[in-house]
C-alpha cells in the first residue's frame, strides 16, 4: 500500500506538543509490550488493547518511527537557517 506525503507547516512549540504526545502513545505501547512479556507494568499506565507483546512491540516501533522522521526534518530545516 502507498501512502500519500503530506507538508504540514507548525511552529515549534505545536511542533514540540506534538511529538511529546507521540512519544507518549510509544511508550504507552513499549510498556504493553513489557507487561505481555512478563506479566506487570512498567508504570501506572494503562495497558493498551492488542493481541501480545509483538505487536505492541510493531505499533511502537512504528511511532518511534514517526519521531524519529519529524526529528530529522527539523534538524535538516535548523542547519538551513
Amino acid at each position: 500500500m502507498e501512502y500519500r506525503t503530506y507538508t504540514i507547516t507548525l511552529n515549534s512549540l505545536d511542533l514540540g506538543q506534538m511529538l511529546d504526545g507521540i512519544e507518549q502513545r510509544a511508550l504507552a505501547y513499549r510498556n504493553t509490550e513489557h507487561y505481555h512479556a512478563f506479566g506487570e507494568t512498567l508504570s501506572d499506565d494503562i495497558v493498551e488493547e492488542v493481541t501480545d507483546a509483538d505487536e505492541a512491540r510493531q505499533i511502537a516501533e512504528h511511532y518511534e518511527q514517526i519521531i524519529a522522521a519529524v526529528q530529522a526534518q527539523i534538524e535538516q530545516q535548523d542547519k538551513g537557517l
